[in-house]
């Protein structure tokens, strides 16, 4: 890519960054102030990150414009990307989306990590995408999952008084 056209690109990056400071700021403007705990609403987060966003994407736009990236190192990996791992990825993210409702944040935070390490694993190793399938991967996998959603779902939902979606009742699982 030319220097004028990785201009461009980098002006690119900046003005959607910007764009999406703004889209959240504004979107801030429609939640309620009143302050809560603290002394502070509910719409401060969304204001911090708006404008943080907004600044960000400014400084992009100036960098860009000053010359760009001086000091950029060329890209590595493949020129293109990798959709198989991608398609892991996403239907990792879409999986726990559709199914944390109706099977519980735990489960469906266990099996979003089994699909996004699977994605990842199959992105490492692009010549032969089935040589990292051992046996008892899966469960390891599972395992390890349960292990970080588990202490999530009770860090939130018993300490923090959050509501998460269970499986039971209880409020343990």
């Amino acid at each position: 890519m030319s220097a004028p056209d990785r201009s461009a690109a980098q002006t690119l990056i900046g003005v959607c960054v910007l764009i999406i400071g703004a889209v959240i700021a504004v979107g801030a403007v429609t939640i309620p102030s009143e302050a809560g705990y603290g002394g502070v609403g509910p719409n401060f987060l969304p204001w911090v990150v708006g404008g943080s966003l907004v600044f960000c994407g400014a400084l992009v736009i100036w960098e860009a414009r000053s010359g760009g990236y001086r000091n950029m190192e060329q890209p590595s990996g493949a020129a293109r990307g990798y959709w198989r791992g991608f398609g892991w990825m996403s239907a990792a993210l879409l999986a726990n989306a559709a199914l944390i409702t109706s099977i519980g944040f735990i489960l469906s935070c266990t099996l979003c990590f089994v699909l996004a390490v699977r994605g990842l694993r199959n992105a490492a190793n692009q010549d032969n995408p089935r040589a990292f399938l051992q046996p008892g991967e899966l469960l390891r996998d599972a395992l390890i999952g349960a292990a970080i959603a588990a202490p999530v779902y009770w860090m939130f939902t018993k300490l923090l008084a959050i509501n998460l979606p269970g499986l039971t009742s209880s409020g343990w699982i």
